[in-house]
């Protein structure tokens, strides 16, 4: 019974605010004609008129929405580059706010991609660590060994802990302090849709609330498998 409430709590936590997010997203991507311009016509727009030098704006249909700060580009997928609905607006303007973090030295911005960068070389380490330590210091019969592999898997697991905390304030930032602000004061949208448009950006903050979570869980799994 226990075991099947911990699977239940599981499968809401980590997949609740996804599907959360997708019904948000798809709610309000109905067109409006009323828009003066597209997702794509907004975002090129706004890199313009805050003077984002070498930042340009691409449609991409591979990754989805997001900010490439390695080569200066927003990339957009087809439905937000080419869309006429609060979602493409929105979201175009939060993705804007990530190219604006980064023109303007936004501390934890750099933080976040710096970790991304260096996560990506190390989690595969750390799990291979993990599962060779007790071996490696059973054939060496040297405890000591085994103790400093192990203290470097776990901290190398903390890393994308460490990450998605500080994937959230970002992502937030992006949102509520540079989006939401440049779309009121410029009138991209209705007053009317402001609710709406918070919507859409607190659902897409809460993937990032699982993927924190599910970062946690890896963490806690890997510790509950070594104790045994």
């Amino acid at each position: 019974m226990l075991l099947a409430v911990i699977l239940i709590i599981s499968i809401i936590v980590f997949f609740g605010p996804q599907s959360w997010a997708g019904y948000i997203l798809k709610r309000y991507s109905t067109r409006i004609d009323e828009f003066p311009g597209t997702g794509g016509e907004l975002a090129v727009h706004l890199v313009n008129k805050f003077e984002l030098a070498d930042t340009n704006v691409e449609k991409s249909d591979r990754q989805g929405d997001h900010y490439d700060p390695e080569q200066k580009a927003i990339r957009l997928a087809e439905n937000i580059y080419d869309g006429k609905s609060m979602t493409a607006i929105v979201v175009s303007a939060h993705e804007v706010g990530h190219a604006i973090q980064h023109a303007t030295g936004y501390r934890p911005f750099f933080l976040r991609w710096h970790l991304a960068k260096f996560i990506s070389h190390t989690e595969k380490i750390a799990s291979m660590l993990l599962v060779v330590f007790p071996f490696a210091a059973l054939l060496t019969r040297s405890p000591a060994l085994g103790v400093l592999m192990f203290l470097v898997g776990v901290s190398t697991l903390l890393l994308p802990v460490i990450f998605h905390l500080v994937t959230l304030p970002v992502e937030l930032d992006a949102s509520f302090n540079r989006a939401l602000p440049i779309l009121i004061a410029g009138k991209y949208i209705p007053q009317s849709g402001i609710p709406a448009a918070k919507q859409i950006l607190r659902a897409a903050a809460l993937t990032y609330v699982a993927a924190s979570l599910a970062s946690v869980f890896n963490f806690y799994r890997w510790i509950a498998i070594l104790r045994r």
